[in-house]
């Protein structure tokens, strides 16, 4: 939630005087009254300062993180779908279901051990699969040959 300055003035003007009232009844020289009243102020205006500030960056950051809040594909649709490039997008609808499953859950960190337990393959066929799909992206990625 944003800093309410008029908020924040009212609650430390009502506090104040609370405060002022007691000293008063205690029997606080008006001067020392005036001294701490002075003093608190500049504590309070120091406050807001950095609450304005942290509150405008604590919005920034905030909007920054919906901004690039990006869901991370959870099913093979889920990847289909957020792949903007055409060339890239055919190449992996002519791929079998269980390649891209190892892609998917290879994008989301799993190590290849895992994936063969998720899959029902051995290392083996998943690292295969991966290398058969690097082979037929290859074209995609360098058109013209390694860099």
């Amino acid at each position: 939630m944003a800093y309410n300055h008029g908020r924040e003035d009212r609650k430390w003007r009502i506090w104040k005087e609370a405060e002022e009232k007691v000293l008063r009844e205690h029997g606080v020289d008006e001067a020392v009254i005036e001294q701490i009243h002075m003093e608190d102020r500049a504590d309070f205006n120091s406050n807001r300062r950095f609450y304005r500030w942290t509150s405008d960056f604590g919005e920034y950051l905030e909007g920054m993180a919906d901004a690039e809040q990006q869901a991370e594909p959870n099913t093979v649709a889920d990847l289909l779908d957020e792949i903007e490039d055409e060339k890239l997008y055919q190449a992996l609808l002519t791929v079998d279901k269980h390649t891209l499953l190892i892609l998917l859950l290879k994008m989301q960190g799993y190590s290849t051990r895992e994936i063969a337990a998720m899959a029902g393959l051995t290392e083996r066929a998943v690292y295969k699969r991966l290398e058969r799909l690097r082979k037929k992206l290859k074209p995609i990625f360098y058109p013209f040959g390694e860099i």
